[in-house]
């Protein structure tokens, strides 16, 4: 694996988000399928089961809407990846299928409501960090070879050695250059909920993630969580 790598929620996070709570899934291995019957049924199930139900009021999504705008972003202008994904859902019963693992997290984000992703450790020379940008981190959105900088203050997750930032404004958009591939063997998924949304929920949605993962793609899975009393994980876990 190289040298050892951390996982990091920085202070300033808690500080502004005292609840805050994020499960992890560390993937060491898998049989990413490009394409996959099975998952593709889970998925849509869970489409057909979410495209109508109604989620502009719904607390778990105004709870993320409530934490961009504390860190200055406009959730209705950068959409938190949850509310974007049931819109695109409402308008449209259908996700494109990327690879397993990527789909396998789409159906749990959708069937608990939780904002989840995941990145390609490989492509990371440094920590994976959730923390405060100073404006000077580099960003380039999946699927561009554009690239732009974070505002000041911002939370992104980002690559503490290269400055790259693999998630801008929290969860609204993913970089490119730690996107999960057929060929991703080494990953880290994070599964993050705030009041009202409790930490028994996030983690039962990991639970079943990693076992999705063990079933349908003969991954080795380890699981944790970062919260207020535990704001640093080595990689690979323990």
């Amino acid at each position: 694996m190289g040298i050892m790598k951390r996982i990091i929620v920085q202070d300033q996070i808690f500080d502004l988000f005292p609840g805050f709570y994020r499960g992890i899934v560390v993937v060491e291995d898998l049989v990413n399928h490009p394409s996959y019957k099975r998952i593709r049924k889970l998925l849509k199930k869970e489409i057909d089961r979410r495209h109508e139900a109604p989620v502009a009021n719904d607390p778990r999504l105004t709870a993320w809407d409530d934490a961009h705008r504390r860190f200055g972003s406009d959730p209705d202008q950068y959409f938190p990846s949850i509310r974007s994904l049931l819109n695109r859902i409402a308008a449209n019963p259908a996700l494109p299928f990327i690879n397993a693992a990527v789909a396998l997290f789409n159906y749990i984000s959708l069937k608990y409501c939780i904002p989840c992703g995941g990145d390609d450790v490989r492509a990371v020379e440094g920590d994976l960090v959730l923390g405060l940008s100073d404006g000077t981190e580099k960003f380039t959105a999946l699927g561009t070879d554009e690239t732009t900088s974070p505002e000041p203050g911002e939370v992104i997750y980002f690559d503490s050695t290269a400055k790259n930032v693999m998630c801008r404004r929290w969860n609204w958009r993913n970089g490119d250059h730690t996107k999960i591939q057929p060929d991703t063997k080494f990953m880290v998924i994070n599964l993050d909920c705030l009041p009202p949304t409790q930490r028994e929920t996030t983690d039962a949605a990991r639970d079943e993630l990693a076992e999705l993962l063990t079933t349908h793609c003969n991954a080795r899975v380890k699981t944790a969580a970062l919260h207020s009393g535990c704001r640093t994980l080595p990689l690979p876990l323990a």
